[in-house]
């Protein structure tokens, strides 16, 4: 088995030494080739070894350090798994680029989808060079948007390689347990393996709402509001859907806000 060389980096040695034991004993796919505890020593690893793989803790010691390294992905040919202790801190932006992360404490089962996605992005790479350049531009929109709420853009991996969409594009969005169907405004549509939760948190609750288990619309594409035989938001490209009894005095409330 071919395995991905990576390097840790955290400025606590338990956290570091912590990581190394889990991906010896739970992910055989990653050898380990290095760590470090700050930024320069990170760098100094990343020229000499050239690993594949480097997992970051975000907030080393200060929320900034660690997004240092960013800059050097597109020259090193890199893949980054972010280790977070903040649940809260940047998982918009993550999930809105399609970027590798983990939450501390470390679970082993995230763990082990972590390094699935990096398998799954280098076999991608290796298939089509231009994956590389998409990946190089969700770590660029990382940087941008890690600091604001605001979600401009969306990357969707997929079999064959990254696709990039801008929100403003989205008409709505269908999850069908734990993938999601999103429609755009021009009748295209594209299949993804995160749920519709996940897209309820990252995209602009200034203009997307849930309206039901299964759907979530840009109320920048709403129509009319229906409720003959139910209640029903009708959208510009004549679909209609269901709003779920419950959410329909919230989303009056919103669209009386627009």
């Amino acid at each position: 088995m071919e395995k991905i060389t990576a390097i840790l980096v955290d400025d606590e040695m338990m956290a570091r030494e912590n990581l190394r034991m889990l991906l010896n004993e739970f992910c055989p796919e990653i050898e380990v080739i290095g760590t470090a505890e700050n930024v320069e020593q990170a760098r100094a690893l990343i020229q000499s070894k050239k690993p594949e793989a480097v997992f970051l803790d975000i907030r080393m010691p200060s929320n900034e350090e660690g997004l240092e390294l960013l800059d050097d992905v597109k020259s090193n040919n890199f893949q980054v798994v972010f280790v977070t202790a903040f649940k809260e801190y940047a998982i918009k932006a993550f999930n809105a680029n399609a970027i590798h992360y983990i939450l501390k404490p470390i679970d082993i089962e995230e763990l082990k989808l972590a390094v699935e996605k990096l398998i799954q992005y280098k076999k991608m790479f290796v298939a089509d060079k231009s994956n590389v350049q998409t990946y190089h531009e969700s770590i660029s929109n990382l940087s941008k948007n890690i600091h604001h709420t605001v979600t401009n853009k969306i990357t969707i991996s997929h079999l064959k390689g990254i696709k990039v969409v801008e929100d403003k594009t989205i008409s709505h969005i269908e999850g069908e347990g734990n993938c999601t169907t999103i429609y755009f405004n021009d009748g295209t549509h594209f299949f993804d393996t995160r749920t519709l939760k996940v897209y309820e948190e990252m995209l602009n609750p200034e203009y997307f709402f849930r309206i039901h288990k299964k759907y979530i619309i840009n109320l920048n594409y709403l129509t009319d509001y229906l409720h003959s035989d139910g209640y029903f938001a009708k959208l510009k490209n004549n679909i209609s859907l269901p709003i779920a009894r419950a959410r329909v005095a919230d989303f009056l409330k919103k669209i009386k806000s627009l």
